[in-house]
């Protein structure tokens, strides 16, 4: 019997693992060229410290398996980030801890394209570890001079005017709209003439359900609350982990200070009715938004 020639298998039916094993190299070659870089100093920050290589390299990739896998946001109205040039992106703030912020700056990074820079509180600029890595990742101070400063320079600026009154509100008073504090916001649109870009999130405010506050210890430790949940501090640092409440976040059509004159930002008048106008949209979007995700703990299937 003449036995049967072999068959030649064409390279592209093989079984290779060329293409992983390249893939791996690329990575290791990237890894080894970051950490060079970060060790002799050749990479580059703003005046402001922000580092972008990083951010988007270490710190974003830190928090994106909340954003896609354990929060699952879903980020709506993109269309309405504008793509270049300055604009402020005026967000609800909630979750008993500022995990808004960092999903807020995830769904811009990598939905919109935009790196955001976010204005924080004094508190957090009087933490040494905490400051610095808000620096690194493109975050300031709220204050005039910066947010100024930023808007005429082009940037993508985000804030959270309720401050620490809506992160540390009570799960009783969830997705309502605490003050606007006196419009500073709103002033730097105006002198910058940026669009306003009213944003609503649902789903932080059931991370953490805050019943209660250590009031005592808080002024002891001179911070704004401690918070007392369903499961902290009872369960110790198990009780630190965030519920996986479904997100959202809804980007709404900016709204236009160019047709201001700068001078306007001084006028008490003027920021009042554009704060105002201002918390009135999102507090809709707010309500519209919660209807259309429905329960707050959808299934993960």
């Amino acid at each position: 019997m003449t036995a049967e020639p072999a068959r030649v298998i064409p390279i592209t039916d093989a079984p290779s693992h060329r293409g992983a094993a390249a893939s791996c190299e690329e990575r290791l070659a990237g890894l080894l060229a970051f950490l060079r870089r970060r060790i002799t100093g050749d990479y580059e920050v703003d005046e402001f410290g922000f580092d972008p290589e990083l951010t988007d390299t270490v710190l974003l990739e830190l928090v994106r398996p909340l954003y896609r896998h354990w929060f699952r946001v879903d980020a709506l109205g993109l269309d309405n980030v504008p793509g270049e040039g300055g604009a402020l992106v005026v967000a609800n703030h909630s979750g008993t801890l500022p995990v808004d912020a960092l999903m807020l700056h995830v769904a811009l990074h990598d939905e919109a394209g935009r790196p955001c820079r976010m204005l924080g509180a004094d508190l957090v600029y009087q933490l040494p570890f905490l400051s610095h890595l808000s620096r690194k990742s493109g975050h300031t101070l709220a204050c005039r001079e910066d947010a100024d400063r930023l808007l005429r320079k082009g940037e993508l600026v985000g804030v959270f005017p309720e401050g620490f009154k809506g992160v540390g509100k009570p799960f009783s008073e969830r997705y309502k709209l605490q003050r606007f504090g006196r419009g500073g916001f709103v002033a730097s649109a105006i002198r910058a003439g940026v669009p306003i870009v009213p944003t609503a999130i649902v789903g932080a405010e059931e991370i953490y359900p805050k019943i209660g506050d250590l009031k005592t210890l808080a002024r002891l430790l001179g911070v704004p609350y401690i918070p007392i949940t369903p499961f902290f501090p009872w369960l110790g640092p198990l009780g630190l982990i965030p519920l996986p409440s479904k997100w959202m976040i809804e980007f709404g059509e900016p709204i236009r200070t160019d047709d201001h004159d700068p001078a306007d930002a001084d006028d008490p008048i003027v920021v009042f009715n554009l704060t105002d106008q201002v918390r009135e949209t999102i507090q809709q979007m707010l309500n519209e938004l919660r209807l259309r995700r429905g329960h707050a703990f959808p299934p993960f299937f």
